[in-house]
């Protein structure tokens, strides 16, 4: 009686057991059927840090025209500079036209951001030829060029041109500085500025990843590597991202400027103007802004007084970008070692600003002063876009005179002085 009980028992539990088997094998068909729901796509990288009322904010960034825009389009009539200064388009037709490098015999490279070319523009007799030197490059935004050889920042890597301006039309292969410089390939501020240092090293930089995160040990920083053996250095941390800097002619100090984070106010924080005085500088980010503002979210616990201070604020949301000492003999002596540095203009800002060259005068001791140089690109502070042109950077020619380059339209500008 007692086996027989047992075996009935053991029959009724497999009948159980069956059925949560069949069971789940249904379930499994069903939701092999049904594919999962897809996890929200996460905010573009300029979003970053909206608060809930900025939820559903129109302010955004704006592209340039890709194609570029020929100059009989322009209003060039709007630009205005002070007395005795002149500016005239020296060369069209460079798409995306950013970082400028000169090179020993003349040429002009010009890299670009979005777009994968370099560009070489040779003058002959008063005109302008423009070459497409380099083709399907990784967002070649930093050209420098020393003794011969055109050194190019890509997003992951540095390379070398050797002899390139004797080989325009059959340009030599690349040979690599240093490589594996994005190798998480970070969604913010990878485009890299590149210069050539008076100690004969290569300075760039590795933006944030976004526009208010917590950055690894490489990132939000500049850097320095020796061409010669690929040894890389940091330079200065806490630096969201640079798009411009140069070294001060007579005290060989370098000097940079910095975009701060977006999301905060209309007024808050500035961009700013920075000086590397000694080793292991930190300027905050992403604890402090432009030197006494500290960050809504990372900056709790953290004191600015901590972080190395700004020489001089800019202006909030106003995106300076390349910078550089005037060492040239034809402006007038007021203007001998000032900063001219390009204003890419505000986006993140209801009330644009901007989009201009501005000067920075520094006196004996260190305190520096901006001044207006260039305007008239910006034509409506509350449209969209707001502006017809857009600086990127600023470069010295051997006659004293000045380049700037407008990425928007794909120009570059020449300004000379004559009395």
């Amino acid at each position: 009686m007692q086996v027989s009980i047992g075996l009935n028992q053991l029959h009724r539990g497999f009948q159980r057991g069956a059925g949560v088997i069949a069971a789940s094998l249904l379930l499994t068909s069903a939701w092999a059927q049904t594919p999962p729901t897809a996890a929200p796509a996460a905010p573009p990288s300029w979003q970053q840090g909206r608060s809930t009322e900025q939820g559903t904010s129109t302010l955004h960034p704006f592209a340039p025209l890709f194609t570029g825009r020929p100059s009989s389009e322009l209003p060039l009539s709007k630009l205005k500079l002070p007395p005795g200064f002149k500016i005239e388009v020296w060369a069209e037709g460079i798409p995306e036209a950013r970082s400028l490098a000169l090179g020993d015999k003349g040429t002009v490279f010009a890299g670009n951001r979005n777009l994968s070319d370099v560009y070489a523009i040779i003058d002959r007799g008063g005109k302008r030829e423009v070459k497409k030197l380099l083709a399907g490059l990784n967002a070649p935004n930093g050209v420098a060029f020393s003794k011969g050889t055109l050194f190019v920042a890509e997003r992951h890597r540095i390379t070398r041109y050797d002899g390139i301006e004797d080989r325009l039309d059959n340009p030599p292969e690349a040979k690599i500085v240093i490589d594996n410089l994005d190798p998480s390939s970070q969604p913010g501020h990878f485009w890299k500025f590149l210069a050539l240092g008076p100690d004969g090293k290569l300075y760039f930089n590795i933006g944030a990843p976004g526009n208010i995160v917590m950055p690894n040990y490489m990132q939000a920083a500049i850097h320095r590597v020796d061409p010669k053996t690929g040894t890389l250095e940091t330079v200065a941390h806490g630096v969201r991202n640079s798009v411009g800097f140069d070294w001060n002619p007579k005290t060989k100090e370098l000097w940079f400027t910095n975009h701060a984070r977006d999301w905060i106010s209309d007024d808050l924080p500035n961009d700013t103007l920075h000086r590397v005085s000694h080793k292991n500088m930190n300027y905050g980010y992403p604890f402090c802004h432009q030197g006494d503002l500290p960050d809504p979210e990372f900056g709790k616990g953290r004191a600015c007084a901590e972080f190395d201070a700004p020489a001089l604020k800019l202006g909030p949301h106003i995106a300076p970008l390349g910078m550089r000492f005037y060492t040239g003999k034809m402006f007038p002596a007021e203007y001998q070692g000032n900063i001219f540095v390009a204003m890419h203009g505000s986006w993140n800002r209801s009330t644009k600003h901007g989009y201009n060259v501005m000067r920075v005068v520094v006196d004996g001791q260190g305190k520096a002063t901006l001044k207006p140089f260039l305007d008239g690109f910006l034509t409506d502070e509350k449209g969209d876009p707001p502006m017809w042109g857009r600086p990127v950077d600023v470069m010295m020619m051997r006659d004293g005179a000045m380049l700037v380059s407008d990425d928007y339209n794909g120009i570059i500008y020449r300004i000379s002085y004559k009395k």
